[in-house]
């Protein structure tokens, strides 16, 4: 059965125009990576959780924030990986300076039986929405349209 997750994306408007904020994944093999890399806080529903309060929860994992409603449901999209991620949208304005992302560990160097550990999430950063479309990874640029569509409409 594939996986599910959930997730948020936050959103902002001010003098500029409209902002959203993605995360960039920390861990070595993200490192160097930019453009095509980041994404919203969304991370997988446990087995009979609510899609969104498992949303809420991996943004406040993630960015160590908790977010207040309105939630703006976005839909479902389906990923490359076969996953379906479940979004919702919520205005808000997050300091990225105050990120507080949870942690995992893994063995690096690789074959080195050496457990390091990585922050989930390296960095958040607030983007008009055509830089966030070349920022945000491929299979999430739905959620960045079904946003667009979303809040002309609120």
């Amino acid at each position: 059965m594939p996986k599910r997750s959930a997730g948020l994306v936050m959103y902002r408007r001010s003098g500029a125009g409209l902002e959203v904020l993605l995360v960039h994944p920390g861990g070595p093999f993200w490192v160097n990576k930019d453009d095509g890399a980041w994404g919203i806080p969304k991370g997988e529903c446990a087995e009979g959780e609510d899609p969104l309060a498992a949303a809420r929860r991996e943004f406040e994992e993630e960015t160590g924030f908790e977010p207040a409603g309105p939630f703006l449901e976005l839909g479902s999209f389906r990923q490359s990986s076969a996953k379906t991620i479940s979004a919702w949208a919520v205005e808000g304005n997050f300091d990225p300076s105050q990120l507080r992302s949870n942690t995992f560990s893994m063995q690096w160097p690789p074959r080195t039986g050496r457990l390091q550990e990585f922050p989930e999430v390296d960095r958040a950063a607030w983007f008009k929405p055509d830089e966030a479309a070349r920022k945000i990874l491929k299979g999430q640029r739905g959620v960045l349209d079904a946003l667009a569509a979303k809040i002309d409409n609120v």
